[in-house]
């Protein structure tokens, strides 16, 4: 079983008000101050404290976790550890989340699971030397960019293994990020959208979906060919929707929003795990990727981040759309053998399923705003759904 590991950016807010609070840097500080003096972490609370009985049997999670800052003060991003199994990798982000929760209420705030800020705000940039090159290079780019993503890191055994496995998943990242949709509001409006993340992403010139790579000596051409334009200052600005990690051993996949719903974003690293192992198999037998154009697969993936999984998504198999529970289906049927071989297929498609009549986080943020058409009302809802609930304080 490959190992996999997740990426959560949060978005921090002010413990009282609700807003956009930036104090990313000091919750980091005080995370990085309990590492050095020993001070452990609050343990997980039990599973069925937010989200009724675990969909998976309780799980250490396994190896440590990482909390960073990102480009503004609003937001951190907890690095989890890779794991083996889905029980570990829900165990494991659930951890992660306590951690930035914990950190975030130290300096006043909270950490809370929100693609995009709610309420009306502007993004404060952290006051590192490279975020100010970029904001310096991008402009108004940067100083709008607020929006909390879900990366997943699977294992790749070498790089030709990952560029086979980036040219085979591509056709199916609109319906991981359908799946994972949970930014409809952009500063206090609702935008339309399901994921309006990733349109306000999309802006930044390597965001999107990649041609068909070929061979790792490709992929490594095209992104000199990119670092010589000057547009990207770095490797590290290569925002393609799944690409090689610079620093791992794995492919990346960043097409989705944080999940609102920790038991979502846990599945979907599932998905992604085993579509990569999928990937991987059907490169191993000879089986060519399919040739879609990424003209083609951005008008996919727009679609996805309109409607979500609340609308058509277009299904690899024909090229047009259908009802997302139609297309779900399909990429739930290329996974199943991957999934029935990793014990994973009953919970997977008990969680899509869910998704898919429920809605992702979009819907229900949508429904939170309209109790009473206040803001908080749907960052407190996201924090009871994705959060885990304070420690007891210690009597007097």
């Amino acid at each position: 079983m490959r190992t996999f590991g997740v990426e959560e950016e949060l978005m921090v807010v002010d413990g009282r008000t609700r807003l956009p609070m930036a104090a990313g840097e000091g919750a980091v500080h005080h995370a990085e101050g309990n590492r050095a003096t020993g001070h452990e972490e609050r343990p997980a609370p039990d599973a069925t404290a937010r989200t009724g009985p675990s969909p998976a049997a309780p799980a250490p999670a396994t190896g440590t976790h990482t909390l960073t800052v990102e480009l503004q003060q609003e937001q951190v991003e907890v690095v989890g550890p890779p794991c083996t199994t889905l029980a570990e990798q829900l165990a494991a982000i659930r951890r992660g989340r306590v951690l930035a929760d914990d950190a975030a209420r130290a300096v006043g705030g909270r950490a809370v699971a929100l693609a995009t800020s709610v309420a009306a705000g502007r993004p404060h940039l952290v006051p590192e030397r490279r975020y100010r090159r970029i904001q310096q290079h991008v402009g108004l780019l940067a100083a709008e960019q607020l929006t909390c993503g879900h990366h997943v890191h699977v294992h790749v055994e070498d790089r030709e293994e990952g560029v086979a496995v980036l040219d085979r998943i591509r056709v199916w990242l609109p319906v991981l990020l359908a799946l994972s949709a949970n930014s409809p509001f952009w500063y206090g409006v609702d935008s339309g959208f399901a994921s309006y993340r990733y349109q306000v992403w999309s802006r930044w010139p390597t965001v999107g979906p990649c041609e068909v790579f070929g061979s790792a000596r490709a992929y490594d051409e095209q992104a000199e060919v990119l670092l010589r334009t000057g547009v990207p200052l770095d490797d590290g600005m290569l925002y393609y929707d799944a690409r090689l990690s610079a620093a791992f051993p794995t492919v990346e996949v960043r097409v989705g929003d944080v999940c609102m719903d920790p038991v979502h974003a846990a599945v979907l690293a599932a998905l992604v795990r085993a579509l990569v192992e999928t990937a991987a198999r059907r490169w191993r037998a000879g089986e060519p990727p399919a040739a879609i154009g990424a003209a083609q697969l951005r008008a996919w993936t727009w679609r996805a981040s309109r409607f979500g999984v609340d609308g058509l998504l277009i299904s690899p198999a024909t090229g047009t759309p259908r009802p997302s529970g139609h297309v779900a289906a399909e990429l739930l049927e290329l996974l199943r053998p991957v999934l029935d071989e990793y014990g994973e297929d009953d919970l997977v498609q008990s969680v899509v399923t869910t998704i898919l009549d429920e809605g992702s986080g979009a819907r229900r943020q949508r429904q939170a705003f309209a109790r009473r058409h206040d803001a908080a009302d749907v960052v407190d809802d996201a924090l009871d759904v994705g959060t885990p609930p304070a420690a007891p304080e210690p009597p007097p």
